[in-house]
């Protein structure tokens, strides 16, 4: 590609950074135009706005700079190869040098665009739509009227006695040159009158062409056309001059100028030739009733000019097309409405808005509808059309205990409150005729009440009463008045919870709605509790409720009040049957013969009892380390919760923690003596087993770990008859701020000891050593530590539970 073209490529991209159009031409397109653009010396502005007149996009010039650039790269590579180290060097130093003809390139995409307008006009955009291009279509027969011209391509057919066929282009003086013959002048006649030109001068060729009796005939059409040269002067988007199609009409030549601008007329433009007006165009009489009148095919030479607008005229509010039209002077505010479409259902048609700038101050004009059609506009004139009130004038409304109610217009056959109910089909069944309440608007449009006897109106023996626009009539039903309430029912049934009352509804039929019956549900034990009422009462008593008790049998009472109903709030508990008892399960891990899961036969199972069915211990458990582990309550983990809450409120907040946040385990460990329990079956030391408790008797561990504030945290071998101070020593020693008189021994049943010189070690256990505390606050830290060391045992919930208990 060449310098220039690169150049006037790259300007593409700029120029057309921020405008969205259509893409009308191809990229050979755009490449060819822009190498005969730069060739005739255009400016980098004309270019890049002959170019969006013509719709080339952002896109597609991001594409041809893309192509460009890797074209780019691939012969300065084969430069390169070629020419070696000083070439490269030489492509180098000229890539540093700035064209001089870049540095012209901060050209501004609003300098060849005008802005979008504020005010939305109509028709401005017909121009401009992908869809509507007014192209003219050349695949069609030339017409006969079409006036033949330099650059036109004629064929000439003749057959019969003498056959031949003669291509030719009218040369610029406006003839064709034929053998024998010479120059045959063309230029201004039509398709017809060449025809007859051509018979007359080929006649003196061609034997039989021509007299009563031809022998050969002749013909002429039209080849390739020319292109006709068209200005477009005044208010278009893109002004200049235009190479067109010689079958173009003015809407395409519209077109190609990129449409007219925000302030360009579309009901003036004129249409001049040889100097001469020949036609004047509105497209508003295509937009609005499809006549093309001023829409001719142009001839070489024509322009088209664009002058401003006259008269442009805003309409806002309920019509069915808000924005600005322009306005010829003979038009009305009636033309400007239909313009617009026309009012839209809502909008009020009496009267009209009009806000009209004087020259000095804005002026205000209210135009009733008979005025529409004699009232003229000005330019800049702003037209709003309101909206009906958003109330009724013939409404009515019917609410309460009636077939149908809602809404109703006020007419010849309904004007009472009994006219009213019988349009609406009638009274329901528990329609409370006594008294009804009719809503009215008072003459200041506050709201009155008056009390309607609806029996009375009905039978005759009161008056009707005449409603009014906005009346509404409310007629209650009787359930309304009383207060159903509902029944509950709770204990060992499927669906526990509250019911709706309804009259006679007996104990059965509550425990049908509730689902039935659990398996545990005692038949034995139904309790109905009843609250007292007595309207009558002048003092309280020391009695706030009623219980009935029944037995049930299949359903059934069989015991109790015969014929009991419930009443609206009665409570029924089912009772769980004494009798019923799930089963309890417990685990035995480790060193028994037959571990598992195990089912408890009775509440007071104990240790020895869940290792005899265990088939006993074997020789390598190590029964001074078993233990249970046991799961916490749903009360124990509660307590334990709130008692954390409370600690770490007091601290002033330093170190508190939300205790949410903590990783609380939900079991705990409980310290047992295995040998005690089996020696003395039944003892203290035998403990009872619980619901999902997990007995665990471990094999023999020789080692004895030491952890906390100590020099080395270390697991070392058990000596038998070591004391404190040998393992002690075996970490290290104790740490600079160990809290010596605090350290503490957890055995492997999970029973805790206070670390003192005489402690007795046991295989398996564990040497804490804690710190002392830099702050007053909770060391969370410590605590944490020393729940990561002892979640394996259980210890610290056990400790928190027994604490509270």
């Amino acid at each position: 590609m060449s310098g220039k073209f690169r150049i006037a490529l790259l300007l593409l991209t700029l120029s057309l950074g921020s405008l969205s159009s259509y893409a009308r031409m191809t990229d050979e397109q755009v490449v060819q135009y822009v190498k005969t653009a730069t060739a005739q010396g255009k400016s980098k502005q004309q270019i890049g706005k002959e170019l969006i007149a013509r719709g080339v996009t952002q896109e597609q010039v991001e594409r041809l700079k893309s192509r460009y650039e890797e074209e780019t790269a691939t012969t300065g590579q084969s430069t390169q190869s070629a020419t070696g180290n000083k070439s490269r060097m030489r492509s180098s130093a000229i890539a540093q040098q700035p064209d001089s003809t870049m540095l012209g390139f901060d050209y501004v995409i609003t300098d060849t665009v005008t802005e979008e307008p504020s005010r939305r006009i109509f028709g401005q955009n017909v121009f401009t739509n992908r869809s509507l291009s007014f192209e003219p279509n050349e695949n069609v027969a030339t017409p006969q009227n079409y006036r033949l011209g330099p650059g036109d391509e004629v064929v000439i057919d003749i057959w019969g006695a003498s056959e031949d066929q003669i291509r030719q282009t009218i040369s610029p003086e406006g003839s064709i040159i034929v053998s024998q013959i010479g120059p045959v002048y063309l230029n201004g006649m039509t398709i017809s009158e060449a025809n007859n030109h051509i018979k007359n001068k080929f006649s003196s060729k061609y034997a039989g062409i021509g007299g009563n009796e031809p022998e050969s005939d002749i013909n002429l059409t039209l080849g390739q056309v020319r292109t006709i040269q068209v200005d477009v002067m005044g208010e278009a988007v893109v002004p200049g001059t235009y190479r067109l199609s010689p079958f173009s009409t003015v809407f395409h030549a519209l077109y190609k100028a990129g449409g007219i601008n925000d302030i360009g007329s579309m009901r003036n433009i004129e249409v001049l030739r040889g100097g001469r007006r020949i036609v004047g165009v509105d497209v508003y009489e295509y937009l609005f009733g499809g006549k093309q009148t001023g829409n001719i095919r142009l001839q070489e030479g024509d322009v088209i000019i664009i002058p401003p607008y006259d008269r442009l005229v805003s309409v806002e509010g309920n019509v069915k097309r808000p924005m600005s039209y322009e306005i010829k002077s003979d038009e009305t505010l009636a033309d400007l409405i239909d313009y617009a479409g026309g009012f839209s259902g809502d909008a009020y048609t009496e009267q009209v808005r009009l806000a009209r700038q004087t020259g000095r101050e804005n002026e205000l004009f209210n135009i009733v509808s008979g005025d529409f059609s004699d009232y003229r506009l000005n330019d800049g004139d702003i037209v709003t059309v309101g909206s009906i009130l958003d109330r009724y004038a013939n409404r009515v409304e019917l609410k309460g205990s009636v077939f149908r109610p809602g809404m109703y217009a006020l007419a010849t056959d309904l004007r009472t409150v009994g006219d009213l109910i019988k349009n609406a089909d009638g009274l329901l069944e528990d329609a409370y005729t006594n008294r009804a309440l009719l809503y009215r608007e008072g003459p200041d449009l506050s709201l009155q009440i008056i009390p309607l006897d609806i029996e009375g109106i009905l039978s005759g023996r009161r008056p009707d009463v005449t409603l009014k626009r906005n009346d509404i009539v409310d007629i209650p039903s009787t359930r309304d008045l009383e207060d159903q309430g509902v029944i509950e029912i709770y204990g060992q049934v499927n669906k526990p919870g509250a019911y709706p009352f309804a009259s006679n509804t007996t104990i059965e039929d509550l425990v049908i709605q509730a689902g039935g019956l659990l398996r545990g549900a005692s038949t034995a034990r139904v309790d109905v509790s009843r609250r007292l009422i007595d309207p009558t009462s002048l003092m309280p008593t020391d009695e706030i409720a009623k219980v009935y008790s029944f037995g049930l049998k299949d359903g059934f009472v069989i015991d109790g009040t015969p014929g009991f109903t419930l009443e609206p709030y009665d409570m029924v508990e089912v009772r769980r049957s004494p009798g019923y008892q799930p089963q309890r399960r417990i685990s035995i891990r480790g060193e028994v013969a037959f571990d598992g899961g195990y089912t408890l036969t009775n509440k007071n199972e104990r240790l020895s009892d869940v290792i005899r069915r265990a088939g006993g211990v074997t020789k390598s458990a190590y029964m001074r380390g078993a233990h249970v582990l046991r799961q916490m309550t749903p009360e124990e983990i509660a307590v334990r919760d709130e008692t954390l809450r409370l600690a770490t409120s007091m601290q002033g907040g330093g170190d508190s923690i939300a205790v949410s946040k903590l990783e609380l385990p939900t079991s705990y460990s409980v310290a047992i003596d295995l040998e005690e329990a089996l020696a003395h079956p039944g003892s203290e030391a035998d403990l009872v087993m619980q619901e999902n408790d997990e007995l665990v008797i471990p094999e023999f561990v020789s080692t004895v770990r030491i952890s906390g504030d100590v020099m080395f945290p270390n697991t070392v071998m058990y000596k038998p008859g070591k004391k404190l101070k040998y393992y002690i020593d075996q970490a290290g020693g104790y740490g600079e701020r160990a809290k010596k008189s605090k350290a503490f021994i957890v055995y492997m049943n999970g029973s805790v000891a206070r670390a003192k010189g005489n402690a007795v070690i046991e295989p398996g256990c564990q040497i804490i050593v804690p710190s002392k505390h830099k702050s007053n606050g909770v060391n969370w830290s410590a605590i944490l530590s020393m729940t990561s060391v002892l979640t394996g045992l259980g210890t610290m919930a056990a400790a928190v539970a027994n604490m509270v208990k």
